[in-house]
């Protein structure tokens, strides 16, 4: 059970315990969150963190649409093959003011936002209420809140509202259940709360209840729960960076039917063949339905002030897999102390490398099946590939100019040897280069143990060690907070923030600053501006897959 509210923070929050019908609970929480009948609101710093996250995931969307690969392509196509109907506003994909049905424009929006894997993650972490389940997040569900804005005729204001909402109940149920523990994939959670957001903002037009939200959440539960089989084995598939996108899809699709008299099942939070209670059954032995058996979890959703979940949620400062930031943030800070490191262009001076972290980071990038990489999709999830690809582009830099490793957190390097989509091209150059391969074979990955362990989710904790030619080995010592993690008081996150955007941005669109400015102050935007939002003039680079 939750600690005493009052001992949070200054926040101010809704609080659904086990024994009640949680999902009409997020149901109502949503409406009267949007509505603002819960309180003054949330935070000024609330509000400008959603807003970064929502731009870094527009210009990953944007750059992974311009390099046309191949989810993203096909889903956005699809899309366009689904007009909105004559007396339908409807919703826009990236690029285009065709509106289009906004199941449709919202799966191929969150897809081309999470096919780099690059921008914001949570790890489901908060100590202050015991509630630390752990369970992994993404910031790839914004278009469901400017889809529905733009169906309805609504403003900036509202829309970012909307995204504050959609994170804060994605990333309160992170907090308190791991569906990862049960190979279920962690969108459901993203997919209840795009139900719910959805649907309250139909809500505040009145054109749906908070007993038609429930029922599309339990419509979610009850027949769309993907399993982790997406990314298991070698060599990773369309389904993974996609996953996200399609779950959203059947939630929004939940919300329409409910909204036209379909009844989903009630009260799903609590239901014993629901995932929640069958994984973590809160009666014994129980598999029959009782109405007094709780959910396994309370449930806390902040409504005002600045303790947000998206205060907790981090950002990824380049393309890597959310677990290796660490040992890139050690990596960095060793050749920052030890540029020597970097004297022989080939590597020579580098005898071997050792990395240790936490599970499941050691399970995940580090498994023996992702050693040798052969396509984008897995490699961004190998250890060995992603650390070695920085190393060998650190060479590349010295071999010109030395690395500049300026800034608290060596910002300067971050920015230098940041990780573009162009560090994960299927060939010589990226994928296959030779010096890369050369280096991945001098990485060992280990586990670190308990120590390593029981730091995790709190932070990502990793080290990295580096053997010189003459024998002389340097440590990194343990990395917790790396630059772009939420906790995290050293890294210039701003400043190489800025430098992403430019990096995608270039990818994308003639002028990045452009773009940029009209991703800006979103609270402002009229509806007309909010329905233009995502229309960009995109670049087309055809051979990058």
């Amino acid at each position: 059970m939750p600690a005493t509210l009052s001992s949070v923070s200054t926040a101010q929050f809704v609080h659904l315990p086990a024994d009640s019908n949680q999902a009409l609970g997020i149901a109502q929480y949503a409406i009267d969150f949007l509505s603002g009948k819960l309180g003054p609101g949330p935070a000024a710093s609330v509000l400008e963190r959603t807003e970064r996250f929502h731009t870094d995931a527009v210009f990953c969307g944007l750059s992974a649409l311009a390099l046309k690969t191949n989810a993203p392509t096909i889903l956005r196509d699809e899309a366009l093959e689904y007009p909105a109907g004559p007396n339908e506003l409807g919703a826009r994909v990236f690029g285009s003011d065709q509106p289009c049905k906004s199941e449709k424009a919202i799966l191929a929006n969150c897809a081309a936002v999470r096919e780099w894997d690059s921008n914001g993650t949570n790890f489901g972490y908060n100590p202050d209420l015991g509630h630390t389940a752990g369970e992994f997040g993404h910031n790839d569900f914004y278009a469901v809140a400017v889809a529905a804005c733009q169906e309805l005729n609504l403003g900036g204001r509202t829309a970012l509202l909307a995204m504050v909402c959609h994170d804060e109940i994605r990333g309160r149920l992170a907090e308190v259940f791991s569906l990862k523990t049960y190979k279920i994939d962690h969108v459901v959670h993203g997919a209840i709360a795009s139900a719910a957001v959805y649907g309250a903002l139909f809500a505040l037009a009145g054109k749906a209840t908070a007993e038609q939200i429930e029922s599309a959440i339990g419509m979610t539960v009850a027949h769309y729960i993907p399993w982790r089989a997406i990314r298991a084995g070698k060599q990773l598939s369309d389904s993974k960076g996609a996953s996200a996108a399609i779950s959203t899809e059947v939630a929004v699709l939940s919300m329409k039917r409910s909204i036209r008299g379909f009844l989903g099942p009630r009260d799903i939070f609590r239901n014993p063949e629901a995932v929640f209670r069958f994984f973590e059954p809160t009666t014994e032995g129980a598999k029959r339905w009782t109405e007094l058996a709780p959910a396994p979890f309370d449930l806390v959703l902040a409504h005002s002030g600045d303790d947000f979940a998206v205060m907790g949620m981090h950002f990824k400062l380049g393309l890597y897999e959310h677990q290796s930031a660490g040992a890139l943030q050690g990596l960095i800070d060793l050749i920052a102390k030890q540029p020597d490191l970097l004297s022989d262009p080939s590597g020579a001076n580098i005898k071997s490398i050792e990395i240790a972290a936490y599970e499941p980071a050691f399970g995940i990038i580090g498994n023996p099946a992702k050693m040798d990489p052969r396509t984008r999709q897995s490699a961004d999830h190998s250890m060995a590939y992603i650390v070695a690809t920085a190393l060998r582009k650190a060479l590349e830099h010295a071999a010109k100019e030395p690395l500049d490793t300026s800034g608290a957190a060596h910002d300067a390097a971050w920015k230098s040897l940041m990780l573009s989509p162009y560090d994960y091209k299927p060939d010589e150059s990226a994928i296959f280069n030779p010096t890369t391969r050369a280096l991945m074979q001098k990485i060992h990955f280990v586990h670190g143990g308990a120590e390593y362990d029981a730091r995790y989710p709190e932070g990502i904790p990793t080290s990295i060690k580096i053997t010189a030619a003459d024998n002389t080995t340097h440590d990194s010592g343990l990395v917790m907070f790396p630059a772009g993690h939420a906790r995290n008081t050293t890294a210039d996150l701003d400043d190489i923030l800025a430098h992403k955007f430019r990096l995608l941005g270039r990818i994308a669109v003639k002028d990045p600053d452009a773009a940029l400015a009209q991703l800006s102050n979103l609270a402002d935007k009229s509806p007309e501006q909010i329905r233009d939002l995502y229309l960009f003039n995109l670049l087309e680079h055809p051979d990058f897959e």
